[in-house]
């Protein structure tokens, strides 16, 4: 699986960005896919994931209500919606995916497939 993430840019809080992540590849074998960011000198963490056939999302408290992630099917392409961005949510954003089921798709170390990074900046 190929994953190629896009979107990322320099915004101003309270404003809003779509993020964009195609998939090319297994991609009829994927179960989950996620986002996840990492903040300069931060470890990456859990934004956002989506079972890809059932839809179901996970979010961690701090993007829940702000971050949507949805995802196209039929287009191999998963969206991340951000509203309200807030400073703190300036990380490089990273798009992943697995193959397996039995795993937790809050977890880093759940998958297997990751693509390049799309930096958002959120300016004060």
């Amino acid at each position: 699986v190929q994953l190629q993430a896009s979107g990322g840019g320099l915004v101003r809080a309270g404003d809003s960005l779509r993020l964009s992540c195609v998939a090319s590849g297994r991609t009829n074998s994927i179960y989950h896919m996620g986002w996840f960011r990492q903040a300069p000198g931060k470890e990456r963490e859990f934004a956002a994931a989506i079972s890809w056939a059932g839809g179901t999302t996970y979010y961690p408290d701090s993007v829940k209500g702000r971050f949507t992630i949805s995802r196209d099917n039929a287009r191999n392409i998963m969206y991340l919606e951000m509203n309200s961005l807030k400073p703190d949510d300036t990380a490089a954003y990273y798009c992943a995916a697995t193959l397996y089921a039995y795993t937790d798709p809050r977890k880093i170390t759940s998958y297997d497939y990751w693509g390049q990074g799309t930096l958002v900046t959120v300016s004060s």
